[in-house]
């Protein structure tokens, strides 16, 4: 599983090095023919690792709920996102990833029962390192589409 967290960490580092190349007003551009920005898709990423790892494995998210409801499949912007909030969505980039690490190697994961999901991507997730994995796609496809946004801020 090391290459799953390095290769998350990684895409991270992507993601923060994309943030930090563009200012707060292009963050939160939502451009002509789009649904949302790329500071969502940024809280987006974040919050689908919650859900995937934890939720599906009845654990408590690391992030507020509140976050979960804003950023979750299916949400859209609804709001500007601050200088603060964009910080601390830096700051989940890597602590998340670190928990989440730390949490599998400790065992968090072990004999919790983790409920069976089909992704969009009609992929059926059904075990931790099923769900550790789909969610590089998940965050590759982001981060790919953060880069394609950035050419219309």
């Amino acid at each position: 599983m090391q290459i799953q967290f390095d290769t998350l960490r990684i895409t991270r580092n992507n993601i923060l090095q994309r943030v930090e190349s563009l200012s707060e007003q292009q963050l939160n551009t939502i451009p002509t023919g789009f649904n949302n920005n790329i500071i969502w898709n940024v809280a987006h990423v974040i919050t689908t690792q919650q859900l995937l790892a934890y939720g599906l494995s009845g654990l408590e998210f690391i992030v507020p709920k509140s976050f979960i409801a804003e950023n979750r499949k299916g949400t859209r912007p609804e709001k500007i996102y601050t200088t603060s909030e964009i910080n601390i969505i830096k700051e989940y980039l890597h602590s998340t990833v670190d928990q989440l690490e730390m949490d599998y190697n400790s065992g968090v994961f072990t004999d919790r029962p983790f409920r069976q999901y089909t992704t969009s991507y009609n992929i059926t997730l059904t075990s931790i390192e099923a769900a550790i994995t789909f969610n590089n796609v998940h965050e590759g496809m982001h981060l790919g589409i953060m880069n394609m946004l950035a050419k219309f801020v």
